[in-house]
Formats: structure tokens, C-alpha cells, sequence
């Protein structure tokens, strides 16, 4: 399943996909919004991520500060781990 940080005036919405145990790990893909704003967060996010896997115990400490990143920037974003977190 996925996060989702929703905001009536969202900026940008971003997915954070996990691509598999292989790197690079991460794609951040943006669905809408201002293709500066999403670039620039996509960078700062990717920083974070880069050689992460989600089973890395800084991955669960990077993961708040992205999100921290989004609630900032007004930019709503969705995880996708490629599994139901809430049946783990």
C-alpha cells in the first residue's frame, strides 16, 4: 500500500516507487504539478534514497525527512514499495 500526504492545495503530487534489491533503488516519478518543483524534490528525495533499500534501518529516519521535505513544499507523496506495508 501507500503513504499519501494529501493537501487541498497540493503543488505537486510525487510517487516514490521502489524498484527492486538491485540499484538504484528509486524512482521518483511526479503525476502533476510544476515541473520545477518536482524536479527539485525529486532531487533532494532521490539524495536521501540513493544505494537505500527499504529493509535499510536509515531508510524508515530518510523516509520522515522526505516526507517532512513534502509537508513543507506542498508537494503530496505516495509510496510505493510494491507491497501491502500494512500486512507487514
Amino acid at each position: 500500500m501507500s503513504d499519501l500526504h494529501t493537501s487541498a492545495q497540493s503543488r505537486a503530487h510525487v510517487r516514490i516507487v521502489f524498484l527492486g534489491p538491485v540499484a538504484p533503488h528509486w524512482d521518483v516519478v511526479g503525476d502533476f504539478g510544476d515541473r520545477v518543483v518536482v524536479e527539485e524534490f525529486r532531487t533532494r528525495a532521490l539524495a536521501r534514497l540513493v544505494l537505500l533499500p527499504y529493509t535499510d534501518p536509515q531508510f524508515k529516519r530518510n523516509r520522515e525527512r522526505i516526507m517532512r521535505d513534502g509537508e513543507r513544499e506542498n508537494v503530496t507523496v505516495e509510496w510505493d514499495l510494491g507491497f501491502d506495508e500494512n500486512l507487514s
